[in-house]
């Protein structure tokens, strides 16, 4: 981390003598520092990327867009915004069980500053190394700070994970921990001091790729977390035509989330809180044994936090001594007011 900072620091202090660079400079600078694969026929640098695709496997893509202000704080380090750029696409290709493969870029600047672009590139093309996925092309132009991508991934013919597939007794299961990210965020939000651990989720949140993969062929429906867990529990809800009965005592909480905040407080943030990019999936109450040595091999927990019910789109909690408990709300809402 200390390299890094240095690095960055060192990087401002060139940009400080020099001019803005050109539109077409700035994307040979990504083209510079991407990867590529052996499947991409032709990548940055035309009109439109060329890419093979195996004949024996469909084709998965998501996008989504990181607004400043709305999905990270103004303060976020470029490095940071990179990273979580692509970590909330990984997310989805994990929730469909697919392999993520290629995607696409497109960032809106202020000003053309070479140096918060090579800053980015380094938390972005980092985590793109991780899981093998190359940055084939996309868009560069002037506006507020905004970072959209699209990636595209592959999974085999029917075999990637559906919101739809919920069936009543199913067990609800959720990966990891819920609710740091959104204390991170309620923390800035309020002027006090962030805890390192809760905003290391909200900046780096750590996408369920290979978890997702794992659970190919065991869990019936799967949905990431992005928006809260009861937001997003709804649209499986909703997709399966079933409703869901969860535990709010069960839900998973780190050490640090405990400790910053009190009982009720950290409630809300863990079922309604988002940004999480943890899995919430539903699997038979058979599959108990196979869930647990699959998440196993992965190095991810996972927690029962609740069961499919009958009643179609009402998704209900209660305590751990079975009493009814409400949140301050639901999850977050784009165009709530």
């Amino acid at each position: 981390m200390a390299h890094r900072g240095r690095r960055q620091q060192e990087r401002r202090a060139a940009a400080s003598v020099t001019t803005p660079m050109p539109e077409f400079d700035l994307i040979a600078r990504i083209h510079a520092r991407a990867a590529s694969r052996g499947d991409v026929v032709l990548g940055i640098g035309d009109d439109a990327a060329i890419l093979r695709l195996p004949p024996d496997r469909d084709l998965v893509v998501a996008m989504d867009t990181l607004n400043t202000g709305v999905h990270f704080p103004e303060d976020t380090a470029p490095a940071d915004i990179g990273w979580k750029a692509l970590a909330v696409n990984l997310s989805d290709m994990a929730a469909m069980a697919a392999t993520p493969a290629w995607c696409t870029l497109s960032l809106s600047l202020p000003q053309s500053d070479a140096v918060w672009v090579d800053d980015f590139l380094d938390g972005f093309l980092a985590l793109a190394a991780q899981h093998e996925v190359a940055l084939v092309g996309g868009d560069t132009t002037r506006g507020p700070l905004s970072v959209c991508v699209t990636i595209h991934g592959l999974v085999e013919p029917r075999g990637a994970l559906r919101r739809s597939g919920a069936r009543v007794d199913d067990d609800i299961w959720v990966t990891g921990t819920l609710g740091d990210a959104a204390g991170a965020l309620r923390q800035w939000q309020t002027g006090i001091a962030i805890d390192p651990v809760l905003r290391a989720r909200l900046d780096r949140p750590t996408p369920r790729v290979a978890a997702g993969f794992a659970l190919a062929g065991i869990a019936h429906a799967c949905i990431d977390v992005s928006d809260g867990l009861l937001a997003d529990l709804a649209h499986v809800c909703r997709a399966s035509r079933v409703g869901a009965a969860l535990d709010v005592d069960a839900l998973p909480a780190s050490d640090a989330l405990r400790d910053a905040f009190d009982r009720e407080t950290a409630r809300a943030l863990q079922s309604a809180g988002g940004d999480d990019y943890e899995l919430c999936f539903t699997a038979p109450k058979t599959a108990r044994i196979s869930i647990e040595s699959a998440l196993f091999g992965c190095d991810v927990p996972a927690t029962r936090i609740g069961r499919v019910t009958a009643d179609a789109g009402l998704v209900v909690l209660h305590d751990a001594d079975g009493g009814a408990w409400s949140p301050p709300r639901r999850g977050y809402e784009h165009f709530g007011g």
